[in-house]
């Protein structure tokens, strides 16, 4: 698959056919189909194989702050909301932290996510690096609610980011990974979050879900842009 420059993936996703830009592309039965046995029996053996590592994570968390380990995040999808899971990485009174700081609250509200967060915990910084919280999100996929590979995930404040692109995101069921996981992380700002997304959304196909799903190990190893 060819990596496109963020400037080709804006002019993509907010070029001069404004209909095709918000309208979500058609496609076939038999290739959703596929991309949902993929995701069936993909994040079925990945939770197997991984099983020691949930336990052992599962454990690490318990450890260092106690119950609750996995965090609920109450997320969008094409049938609404949902609970998508994680493994707990910030403090249990993370929401008042946030509530009672301005200026974090400011930035949080502007990227929906924290450079330097002092909510996360010492355990939940490492498994950030690695992409470890996000292994329970496997159950989600296994339920239907959520992609091997897909959008990015998002709470229901976001969309709003999305103007116009608010229904061609709701097309398509948030992912595990994807096209920013890959190729940007939080290295680049909301904006060119949604821009990839966009991208993504309008050239889906099987093979680039496979480019991206062997891409994936090599990036989190990597630890780009994980925080």
């Amino acid at each position: 698959m060819e990596v496109m420059n963020l400037e080709c993936v804006q002019q993509e996703a907010f070029g001069f056919d404004a209909l095709s830009a918000i309208t979500p592309p058609r496609r076939s039965a038999s290739a959703q189909l596929c991309k949902r046995c993929i995701d069936l029996f993909g994040a079925a053996a990945l939770v197997i194989v991984l099983f020691p590592i949930f336990i052992v994570t599962a454990a690490m968390v318990y450890v260092e702050t106690g119950a609750p380990v996995i965090y609920r995040r109450r997320v969008v999808g094409p049938k609404g909301e949902f609970d998508a899971f994680k493994f707990r990485t910030m403090r249990k009174d993370a929401d008042v932290i946030l509530a009672n700081d301005p200026a974090l609250m400011a930035e949080y509200r502007r990227n929906f996510k924290l450079l330097h967060d002092p909510r996360v915990t010492r355990i939940g910084r490492v498994l950030r690096q690695f992409s470890i919280d996000e292994l329970p999100q496997l159950f989600n996929v296994v339920v239907g609610q959520m992609s091997l590979v897909g959008p990015r995930m998002i709470t229901l404040p976001e969309l709003a980011k999305y103007g116009v692109h608010k229904e061609l995101l709701l097309s398509c069921k948030p992912g595990l990974t994807g096209y920013w996981q890959v190729f940007a992380r939080q290295n680049v700002s909301y904006k060119e979050r949604v821009q990839m997304d966009v991208y993504y959304l309008r050239h889906w196909t099987l093979c680039m879900d496979l480019v991206l799903l062997l891409r994936t190990p090599y990036k989190v190893l990597k630890m780009e842009g994980a925080f």
